[in-house]
């Protein structure tokens, strides 16, 4: 008779099964403290702050609004603009534009229609007023709707961005030319590329005959 084998199989005790689980418990905790930790995706970037305006415009869409917004400065973002001026309402008048700026520090925004149904104007970090010389800051902007918008901005090579008198509005300048002009009554105007913008003609043709006006100043 062949003597009997015996093999042994160690069983883990309870000790061990009970090291065992806390092991897993504090495994599970460990992921969730990092899941907890890891850091929230970044939000999306907001889109700029639409143009609000007072009243609705007779120059401008909601199309026109929306791509003029983000060539705004950040500072009057998510301001109401109120029409301070407009040639339906006010008539054809440079002297009476300038009174209806009176009390207003700017900044303002100037959107023409002219007869060939063009549109352009131009940002203003300052009230148009009468003045001897040139005014204004490197805020000051033209634009044109060709029919996409077109921004022209400082170049930085003068500082000459409004002037007013009597007879005349201007903005921009370089060469004897200026890059916006309108004559004292508001129906006759002019663009030519100038030194302060290097914008191009804003109108289709240099003169054109203004159809209708606008001068929006912050509410």
């Amino acid at each position: 008779m062949k003597g009997l084998r015996w093999r042994y199989t160690r069983l883990p005790s309870q000790v061990e099964n009970t090291l065992s689980g806390e092991e897993g418990e504090e495994g599970d905790e460990e992921e969730e403290e990092e899941k907890e930790a890891a850091p929230a995706p970044a939000p999306a970037p907001e889109d700029p702050m639409e143009l609000q305006l007072a009243e609705a415009s007779q120059v401008l869409g909601a199309w026109e609004i929306r791509q003029l917004s983000r060539h705004l400065p950040p500072r009057v973002s998510g301001y109401s603009w109120s029409l301070a001026f407009c040639t339906a309402r006010d008539g054809f008048s440079l002297q009476s534009l300038y009174r209806q700026m009176e009390g207003h520090g700017g900044p303002v925004l100037l959107v023409l229609k002219d007869q060939d149904g063009q549109m352009f104007g131009a940002f203003s970090s300052s009230a148009f007023r009468l003045s001897k010389g040139f005014y204004g800051t490197g805020e000051t902007f033209l634009f044109s709707f060709s029919p996409q918008l077109k921004v022209f901005k400082w170049t930085g090579s003068n500082s000459f961005f409004v002037k007013g008198d009597l007879d005349s509005l201007m903005m921009g300048s370089g060469s004897g030319h200026f890059g916006l002009w309108l004559d004292g009554d508001l129906y006759h105007g002019g663009s030519h590329p100038c030194a302060t913008f290097n914008n191009e003609v804003l109108a289709r043709q240099e003169q054109f005959c203004i159809k209708e006006l606008e001068a929006w100043v912050l509410s």
